[in-house]
């Protein structure tokens, strides 16, 4: 559990520093730590932290079409013909609610994880709609052991 604290952690530090355009190294934290499945935690209207959402089941169909879209792109297609194998794919769901207080929830948005042995991970963001990848996110890892 530590390493898997460790490792988000470094994620987050890498996406705060590298920035979006127009955005600042706190938003990206957010938006990352948001994208694993946390969410801030409110209490008498002050941010108390962050916590842990249950799972979101989603369908063989979803996967295979964001998988196939992602496919398309050359960039891509060079991560996996270099080593990088697909580890998941995670929905980015949006919720709006209409003027009648309808709430609608839609995943327009997934990221496709990769991972190269114990040295590489890439996120690849693909816009369903639209049919195509939108960013690639890559992060690596060299280790220097020195007797």
């Amino acid at each position: 559990m530590v390493a898997v604290a460790a490792i988000l952690g470094n994620i987050v530090l890498v996406y705060g520093a590298n920035g979006f355009a127009g955005s600042t190294s706190e938003d990206n934290g957010e938006m990352m730590l948001k994208t694993c499945g946390w969410q801030p935690r409110w209490q008498h209207g002050w941010q108390r932290g962050w916590e842990r959402h249950g799972f979101i089941e989603v369908s063989e169909e979803y996967k295979e079409n964001v998988i196939n879209i992602a496919k398309s792109d050359k960039d891509m297609q060079n991560l996996l013909n270099g080593g990088y194998n697909i580890t998941g794919v995670r929905p980015i769901i949006t919720t709006k609610v209409d003027a009648k207080g309808n709430v609608v929830m839609k995943a327009t948005e997934a990221i496709v994880m990769l991972q190269k042995d114990t040295t590489g991970n890439a996120s690849v963001w693909v816009n369903v709609e639209e049919g195509k990848v939108t960013r690639i996110v890559i992060l690596t890892r060299t280790v220097i052991e020195k007797p």
